[in-house]
């Protein structure tokens, strides 16, 4: 998420000084993202600089009220409407993980998935005991909060199906086949050759496509968002 283009979307709606700006985004994320004040200022510097922000007016208790300037507005309105960009490889630390893992001798990986799947059923069910504890509970403020929650439960749920998909895979192959030894193969350097799909995008070496979605097929992302509406539709809060 980006801080810097979430700070200037407050500061179009007005001036605002550190604090305030970290508390209007507090409210604006159910506090989920905390934020410090020397982050806020350090973001503020760097939008300065890059003349997107300036300082405006001091008032009496000494607080520094910065305004958002033309280009800044313009950022803002680029940034609400573009999509999200996903990166085209992956940093995702449990896949990395489960796919050095599968490859080395004598690991069980299945002991690993059995251990993540615990661990994110826990989260999943924290999720969705989750309740909101503002003074509106249907106000402004917990509709964004819900948002991110319920955000957070989609990805939950997902992992815990792509874990048990890992876990179908890896059953598929004996374990002596999937161990990798040392290559004796000396590397050319530069950057591995890139992959075509089917679909006709580049694959990386993170196992993405061009667009940044996983390249594993068969896996319906519809069967995903129809789970995920009906567990969301149960969370109290």
């Amino acid at each position: 998420m980006s801080v810097k283009q979430s700070l200037l979307a407050i500061l179009d709606q007005g001036p605002c000084y550190g604090y305030q700006l970290r508390t209007e985004f507090d409210r604006r994320t159910g506090s989920t993202w905390p934020l410090n004040v020397g982050q806020i200022y350090n973001t503020l510097d760097r939008l300065e600089r890059d003349g997107l922000v300036e300082k405006g007016d001091t008032d009496d208790q000494g607080h520094v009220y910065w305004e958002i300037t033309d280009a800044g507005s313009a950022e803002v309105r680029e940034w609400l409407s573009s999509p999200v960009e996903r990166a085209s490889g992956t940093r995702d630390e449990l896949a990395i993980k489960l796919a050095v893992a599968s490859t080395l001798p004598g690991v069980d990986v299945a002991q690993i998935i059995h251990a993540q799947r615990r661990a994110s059923l826990a989260q999943l069910q924290e999720l969705n005991r989750a309740k909101y504890a503002g003074a509106s509970p249907d106000g402004p403020e917990e509709l964004a909060w819900s948002l991110v929650v319920d955000s957070m439960i989609f990805a939950a749920e997902a992992e815990v199906r792509w874990l048990d998909h890992t876990e179908q895979r890896l059953a598929l192959h004996p374990e002596h086949t999937m161990a990798l030894e040392l290559s004796t193969e000396r590397p050319k350097r530069g950057r591995p050759a890139r992959l075509r799909t089917a679909s006709g995008g580049d694959l990386d070496s993170g196992g993405s496509d061009a667009t940044g979605s996983p390249s594993g097929a068969g896996i319906s992302s519809e069967g995903a968002i129809s789970s995920g509406a009906g567990r969301s539709a149960e969370m109290t809060r």
